[in-house]
């Protein structure tokens, strides 16, 4: 599979050198050049197919020829050490859990592909890669543990102070080993520039190999695809219109779930479900991509003003503007209306949502009220306890620390400070190949 830049001023490249280049030299991020639906026959039997067969044929021709079909196998076996229950709440609405992974999160999937496939190309390979990552939250811990421990590869994880919930920076800053935390005086979208930044800089790439593992890396952001079969998987037979409502951040996750609608998944719709931070939502009304300073929200992990992804969103669909919102719906909801469906969800299920997940629920509600035949699925991308603080103060009850959660809560943060770009360059240089 050849990949071309969305910028579309570089030369096609490979999905290894995607993988380790992250962002392509014009500043694009990389797309397949081609994307060839599944047969019907795959849908037709994806009741016999093991999770592993059904990741397997989604993504080997992304990834083919530089992945043997045979490592392939093994490293989607790796990927997928845990479940993807379907939770079904009533007729009309379901959540798809994300959260089985060892961090808790949906990234899990995405992060360990990803370690997996560069730690396969770098078997050979006697210079290091360092591995150049911003997050909201979730992303961080996730790279974190997927990475850890890969030989040849250093992982430096950028994050906004005072930002993430005290569970997710406890995942990102006590592993150490080949893991680096450097805490930001700014938001998300500071961390984000920044890194962008790091790869446009001449005089840092030509000193060492950067990479991203933030969804605008397609080893990062194509796995995601896996899950929305998964749970077409369980629910195709109860529901023909199935419906996803995502919480959306940076766009990775429902542009995957676009991709998996693309090789063929019959998906009814998308929701875009989003927290103050609304720019697809505005864009959607008004045709104008406003891109603004992010808000912070107790849903964090969606605080992102400027979603990366959108582009590719775009591309899937051609540019066309209808053709996209018959696809995809999108609705804005404020930390008030979240707290009210953390409540609702738990005194009308006796389930326990998150934060995100309250706000891909509120995403179902608002799409169901005009199309009631609909069976929407919404996210539900980390456990809530990894937001200890909101959640049990709205439901007003205690919330069990499942193991992950209780093997870090404790340990001791390490973690560097920087306020700007040349505190990170400065950083980089300064320890490079150490």
């Amino acid at each position: 599979m050849n990949y071309f830049s969305l910028n579309k001023k570089a030369p096609n490249t490979s999905f290894k050198d995607a993988v380790i280049k992250g962002l392509a030299p014009d500043k694009g991020l990389y797309f397949p050049k081609q994307i060839d639906p599944l047969p019907k026959s795959f849908f037709d039997a994806i009741d016999d197919l093991s999770y592993t067969e059904i990741a397997f044929q989604a993504i080997k021709q992304f990834v083919s020829p530089d992945i043997p079909e045979d490592i392939l196998k093994d490293i989607i076996e790796d990927t997928l050490c845990f479940d993807f229950p379907v939770v079904e709440l009533d007729k009309h609405i379901s959540t798809l859990e994300l959260f089985h992974g060892p961090t808790m999160a949906f990234k899990d999937v995405g992060a360990r592909f990803m370690a997996r496939c560069l730690g396969y190309f770098n078997t050979n390979n006697t210079n290091e890669v360092t591995v150049l990552v911003a997050t909201s939250g979730d992303t961080g811990g996730a790279v974190a543990n997927g990475f850890l421990g890969v030989k040849g590869v250093n992982v430096v994880i950028l994050y906004p102070s005072g930002k993430v919930s005290d569970i997710q920076e406890k995942q990102l800053t006590t592993l150490g080993q080949n893991i680096t935390a450097l805490e930001v005086d700014g938001a998300f979208d500071d961390c984000q520039d920044m890194v962008k930044r790091a790869f446009l800089d001449e005089e840092l790439t030509s000193k060492m190999q950067l990479t991203s593992a933030n969804s605008i890396n397609v080893a990062r952001w194509l796995p995601q695809l896996f899950y929305f079969m998964f749970a077409y998987k369980q629910l195709h037979k109860t529901y023909h219109e199935i419906v996803f409502s995502i919480p959306s951040g940076n766009f990775g996750n429902i542009c995957a779930g676009m991709m998996a609608q693309k090789l063929g998944l019959p998906i009814k719709h998308f929701v875009a479900s989003n927290n103050a931070n609304n720019v697809v939502t505005e864009y959607l009304k008004t045709e104008t991509y406003n891109p603004k300073p992010s808000v912070q929200t107790i849903s964090n992990a969606m605080d992102v003003g400027n979603p990366s992804n959108f582009i590719r969103i775009q591309e899937i669909y051609k540019n066309d503007f209808n053709l996209l919102k018959e696809n995809l719906s999108s609705y804005s909801f404020t930390d008030e209306e979240t707290r009210t469906a953390l409540k609702d969800i738990y005194k009308t299920y006796n389930y326990i949502a998150d934060p995100h997940g309250a706000v891909g629920y509120l995403g179902c509600k608002s799409y169901l009220k005009n199309h009631p035949n609909s069976h929407c699925v919404f996210l539900e991308t980390a456990h809530p306890t990894k937001f200890l603080d909101v959640v049990e103060e709205v439901i007003e009850a205690k919330v069990t620390l499942p193991p992950q959660i209780e093997a870090v809560i404790n340990k001791k943060k390490v973690a560097n400070t920087i306020s700007n770009y040349t505190d990170l360059k400065s950083f980089l240089l300064k320890n490079r190949n150490k």
